[in-house]
């Protein structure tokens, strides 16, 4: 005995899930990045250290993980340079922007008498 069945043909209606719309992730400005390089700076003159050596992208990622904010780190690192501070890694483009760049930032003398860097 053979028993046919008989397959029914259904149509699934295909939904799409709406995406909600992007969150716009709110930039940190240059003059955060300057406030904690700043702090770091003076962290490191309190326990006694002669200079600590800041990479812009090692400091993006440390306050905005999974942010691309290059440009604006990379500013803060060169606003905070004083005189005699020293370039470890600088990048050949005009405005320096990129996630080498590193800066050695003696820490000895904070004093409000050290001249900014002019690059």
């Amino acid at each position: 005995m053979t028993v046919k069945k008989e397959a029914k043909k259904t149509t699934a209606k295909k939904t799409t899930a709406k995406k909600a719309p992007a969150k716009k992730v709110a930039k940190k400005s240059v003059q955060e990045y300057i406030d904690v390089i700043n702090w770091k700076k003076w962290e490191a003159h309190n326990m006694g250290w002669l200079y600590i050596e800041v990479n812009a992208g090692d400091l993006v990622t440390e306050l905005e993980a999974g942010v691309s904010n290059v440009t604006t780190a990379c500013n803060a690192v060169l606003e905070c340079m004083l005189e005699g501070d020293e370039f470890i890694f600088e990048p050949k483009t005009k405005t320096k922007a990129s996630r080498k760049l590193t800066v050695r930032y003696y820490v000895d003398n904070l004093s409000e008498s050290r001249r900014k860097y002019q690059g």
